[in-house]
């Protein structure tokens, strides 16, 4: 290995291990990188800042994180919850299972687990331990389930992943449905049977009368992600034009129908999700210059001949990429990790003849699973805050979950067809 890619990997480690915010680690090295090791004029390197920030895909990202907002704000989380409820919760293990769903009907129209996780979770596992289920339990089962919020489209990671790829988006996002459904249906049946087994008392069936005045009162919130999905899949707008539509759509229905938000709401909701969106962003510009560097050095073609000169078969391949990600979903954050690693691996698919979206979603479950998993899952620290729990707790209460979704990975990354089976009947792909 060159020495000089000794030092850039121990200037990129030194930067993590001292706190150094991701953005400034991922920039300060790839500027070391081009400007010292390779001696590239400094303003090349402002020149890439500004590339990778105009690009018009980003647009999608930071109105689904308004979107997101809004929704935490009013009351569409609440009447999701509400619906998801009255559907399920009325069975063993209901309660659960309802916030399960409502994970699935917020991250499909949020993209963000981490939204997911503070908008659900934060009320469903109070929620859920005042109704006599095990603290343990409840913690785990809000703690995983917010994985649905990068998986069930609009996934802010494919995004960023498609951008990097040029895979059309919105095949890319008919990948996540079949996973999204496969996780939820495991995980309320596992919620299930440790319910029934624990003898706790159910809820009584709604009546016709109660499940129609629940729907009726949730008819607006439901009818979001149809208006998002419906809109792009029968062609009325694109991606990005639905996240405008879904904010627009949001914000009407919070204060003129709910009432639940106030126009002097706006602005806090505004300037809050121009925060997050910056930080991403900052993460997008960070991650830009580092691969420049990775670029000129060609080190993804080293790497693609390295891997193929060791390994023949695409099922070790696959498995080998799969501990990889787990392990680095455990330290780095979904979004840095997409913009990063998605440059190294694309070479490799080709070369082993692996699909692009299919890989696309494998990432994304992978890195997913990294939100809540120790030492570093953002979801973990969350959950822990919400009811004062230390991290080896809550690391101890979301294992049998990380074990189920692990056990949907491994068949999703063998059965491609199952990945790919939604974009192939739409798009013909």
């Amino acid at each position: 290995m060159d020495s000089s890619y000794l030092v850039i990997l121990a200037v990129l480690l030194g930067c993590l291990a001292t706190t150094v915010p991701v953005f400034m680690a991922l920039f300060f090295t790839g500027a070391v990188g081009l400007v010292w090791m390779i001696g590239i004029d400094p303003q090349i390197v402002i020149e890439v800042l500004y590339r990778s920030m105009d690009k018009f895909a980003l647009i999608v990202v930071l109105f689904f994180v308004l979107c997101g907002n809004i929704m935490t704000t009013g009351s569409i989380v609440q009447k999701l919850i509400n619906a998801a409820n009255c559907f399920v919760g009325f069975l063993p293990g209901g309660l659960s299972m309802a916030g399960i769903l409502a994970c699935g009907f917020f991250g499909a129209i949020s993209g963000s687990t981490v939204a997911t996780v503070v908008a659900i979770g934060g009320f469903m596992i109070p929620a859920l331990i005042e109704n006599g289920y095990d603290e343990k339990f409840s913690v785990g089962v809000m703690t995983t389930a917010p994985i649905l919020g990068v998986i069930i489209p609009p996934s802010i990671a494919m995004i960023l992943y498609a951008m990097v790829t040029n895979d059309p988006l919105e095949a890319l996002f008919l990948t996540g449905f079949v996973p999204g459904l496969m996780i939820m249906a495991a995980m309320s049946l596992y919620a299930y049977i440790v319910c029934k087994k624990q003898k706790l008392q159910t809820q009584s069936r709604p009546s016709f009368s109660e499940l129609r005045a629940v729907l009726k009162e949730s008819a607006w919130a439901l009818f979001l992600p149809v208006l998002i999905f419906g809109g792009i899949y029968s062609g009325l707008f694109t991606a990005n034009e639905a996240a405008v539509v879904a904010c627009f759509y949001a914000f009407f229905v919070e204060i003129c129908i709910h009432r639940d938000m106030k126009i002097r709401d706006l602005k806090r909701v505004v300037v809050s999700s121009a925060v997050t969106s910056a930080t991403l962003l900052v993460i997008v510009a960070g991650a830009s210059v580092f691969g420049e560097y990775l670029t000129f050095e060609q080190i993804p073609d080293k790497i693609a001949t390295a891997v193929v000169d060791n390994i023949q078969s695409p099922w070790v391949f696959l498995l080998a990429v799969n501990i990889l990600l787990l392990l680095i979903g455990m330290f780095m954050d979904i979004i840095s990790a997409t913009l990063i690693l998605t440059p190294i691996f694309l070479p490799l698919l080709s070369k082993f003849g692996i699909d692009t979206m299919h890989f696309g979603l494998l990432m994304t479950i992978n890195l997913g699973i990294g939100y809540c998993t120790p030492p570093l899952g953002v979801s973990l620290y969350i959950s822990g805050a919400t009811v004062n729990r230390d991290l080896l707790y809550v690391s101890r209460a979301v294992m049998p979950f990380l074990l189920i979704q692990i056990g949907i990975l491994m068949i999703l990354t063998y059965w491609p067809d199952l990945v790919l089976v939604l974009p192939r009947l739409v798009y013909g792909y």
